[in-house]
This record gives C-alpha cells, sequence and structure tokens, in this order.
C-alpha cells in the first residue's frame, strides 16, 4: 500500500506545482496600478495632507520594494525590440518573484497581504480554524444521509422514484439559492425565526462552555444545512445506482436463492462493493466544501475561510489568493491520496496486484 500511495503522490505533485504555477504567472501578468493606489491609500491616514506627485511615485517605489515587485517576475522573460525589430530573449537568474516565491513557501511563509501586511499563513489558520470543523461536519452528516437514505430507498422501493425526483429537483439548485431560501423560510421573522440572520458572536469571558457550544452550532445550523443539501443528491444518486447494480449480480441472486434476508445481502455483501464507486466522490466532498463555504460564508457573513478568498479577491490581494490555492490544491492532491488508500482496502483485487 505504502508503494502504492507514494507513486500516487509522485505523480501528483507535478500537477499541483503547475496548477500553483500557472495561478502565480497569471496573477503577475494582471496590471498592478490599482493595487498600489490602494495600498498607498492605505498608508495614509484618512482625511491627511494630499501628497505631491514625487512623493507619491517615491511611496510607489517603496511599496514595490516592499511587496517585491521591482524584480522580474519569472526566470527569463521575452522582450521585443524598441525599433520594433525582433525580440529577444533575456535571463534574469534566480532573483524574481516565483524563485523567491517558492523559497518562501518551502520555509512556510507564504508573504504577507497586501490590505493590511499580516502574514498570510496566520490569516489561513485562523479563518481554517473556523472553516474546517463546519465544513467536516457538513460532509459527515451528508455521508451519513446519503447512506442511510440509499438503505432505505432498497428496502421501500415504491418510494424511491418520488425520493429520487426531490433529489434531482433539489440538484438542479445553486448553492446561493438554497442558503437565500432556507434564510427566507427559517431565519426571517415574517416566517420561521429560528436561527440568526447572519453573523457569529465572539464567546463572552463569562459564558460556559455549553453556551458557547449552543451559539456555535445555533449560528452555523443553516450554513451546514445548506451545504449538506446541495451536496446529498449527487450521493445519493451515486449510491443507489450502485447498489441496484450490485443486487442484480450473480452472487447477490444466489444469496437470495439460499435464503438470506434482503438486509443481511444489502449489509454484508454488496454494501462494500457499491461503495468503490463512491469513494471518489466522498474524497472529494473537503475541498469541495471549502469551495461552498465561499458561498456560504459571504451569505452568511461568517469569518472563515470562504469570507477571506471572496474578499482578497474583490481586494485583488495577490499573496492571500495564491495561498489559498496552494491550501485548496495540497487538499485536493490529498483527497486523491485518501481515495486510492481507500480503494486499496475496499477492494481486494489491488492488493492481489501490489
Amino acid at each position: 500500500m505504502l508503494r502504492l500511495l507514494l507513486t500516487r503522490l509522485l505523480r501528483l505533485l507535478p500537477v499541483t506545482w503547475g496548477i500553483v504555477s500557472v495561478f502565480f504567472l497569471l496573477s503577475r501578468a494582471l496590471p498592478d496600478d490599482q493595487l498600489l493606489a490602494r495600498a498607498i491609500e492605505s498608508q495614509l491616514d484618512t482625511g491627511s495632507r494630499a501628497i505631491t506627485a514625487p512623493q507619491r511615485q517615491a511611496l510607489e517605489l517603496q511599496l514595490r520594494r516592499r511587496l517585491g515587485l521591482d524584480k522580474p517576475v519569472f526566470y527569463f522573460s521575452i522582450q521585443r525590440s524598441a525599433t520594433g525589430g525582433q525580440s529577444h530573449w533575456r535571463w534574469h537568474g534566480l532573483r524574481n518573484q516565483y524563485h523567491l516565491w517558492w523559497l518562501d513557501v518551502v520555509r512556510g511563509e507564504l508573504g504577507r497581504s497586501y490590505r493590511d501586511n499580516k502574514p498570510v499563513a496566520s490569516l489561513l489558520i485562523e479563518t481554517l480554524r473556523f472553516t474546517l470543523p463546519f465544513t467536516a461536519a457538513a460532509a459527515f452528516l451528508a455521508i451519513g444521509a446519503a447512506l442511510w437514505l440509499s438503505l432505505w430507498m432498497t428496502r421501500h422501493s415504491r418510494w424511491r422514484s418520488y425520493l429520487l425526483t426531490i433529489l434531482y429537483s433539489l440538484d438542479a439548485l445553486p448553492l446561493f439559492v438554497v442558503a437565500l431560501v432556507l434564510l427566507y423560510l427559517l431565519a426571517n421573522p415574517d416566517m420561521l425565526a429560528l436561527f440568526p440572520v447572519y453573523g457569529f458572536d465572539n464567546p463572552e469571558p463569562t459564558d460556559t462552555w455549553l453556551a458557547n457550544v449552543g451559539s456555535y452550532l445555533h449560528h452555523l445550523a443553516l450554513p451546514v444545512f445548506s451545504l449538506v443539501l446541495i451536496t446529498l443528491p449527487g450521493l445519493v444518486t451515486q449510491l443507489d445506482a450502485s447498489l441496484q447494480h450490485e443486487l442484480q449480480t450473480a452472487y447477490a441472486v444466489t444469496a437470495r436463492a439460499k435464503g438470506l434476508a434482503f438486509r443481511q445481502v444489502v449489509r454484508h455483501h454488496t454494501l462494500r462493493n457499491a461503495l468503490l464507486p463512491v469513494v471518489a466522490l466522498v474524497t472529494d466532498l473537503l475541498p469541495a466544501m471549502v469551495a461552498g463555504a465561499v458561498v456560504v460564508e459571504v451569505i452568511f457573513a461568517l469569518p472563515g475561510m470562504g469570507r477571506l478568498l471572496a474578499d482578497a479577491a474583490a481586494a485583488r490581494d495577490y499573496p492571500v489568493l495564491q495561498g489559498s490555492v496552494l491550501l485548496i490544491a495540497s487538499v485536493r492532491l490529498l483527497s486523491h491520496i485518501v481515495a486510492d488508500g481507500l480503494y486499496w482496502q475496499l477492494d481486494p483485487r489491488l492488493r492481489s496486484q501490489l
């Protein structure tokens, strides 16, 4: 198994490197005039004196040096001559933005935010402490609900078509529509004001841990429910189709002919094989939940990684965006490795081939 996982890791590492590198180079290809102007304004006190053009140029040069934007973007560049002649190739060496950024990544440094000059790594860790628990909870709830619904539909086949119709309809709805409908129905004073509309209350020092946990669950109920509802149709339909296929195989029909109860055939024989096609979907849940957290945290005004990513995109805060892309790509890489490990555990044919 270790050899299998190492082989998959060596294959996926170049893909992750390519995704992050392309995003880095694309972010550097965009103009930075508005970015520098916004950074200059943030350096000045609100309502302070106006600065002259030479002072602004000096401040812009200082910011370029501090942000590393005064260095070449890549190891080389292709430049066109001023007279309109042939282009020529120019080597810049190792003192370029791309090389220095990867050196910082190897050292665990992801740079500093353009907006508040805070370390990107600390921003990601701070927001992940909020986003990871509720996205993981949504993923586990979706898996448990999908497993229960799929098994229930195998025992109650007459309700299967009705439930699948509801799931197909739910699958057609975007995540923001589901979140807004839940807000309207369950957080509206004119309907059922059961949950808070938006935001998250910081725990008070005088509150007990039980009160803090209750407030945490109360504020995250609708975001988690939104993610579960948008994820459930794909899992249930895939697992149900796999179960129906396995129930028609020869070994399942033979087990039923020998008098084995239908529930025992499903739980002890067909379920294990039916889980194989769903493994890839399950291991992709956490990265997909992080992507869905962008929508959910913006709608519900939650202080998580999704909100940080949306704000960074609006402000063109490239270090935060690059760190987020690197983190999401790493989680995706880890999910593929976990999927291979689960395949190895569930399918004896893979173990016999190694």
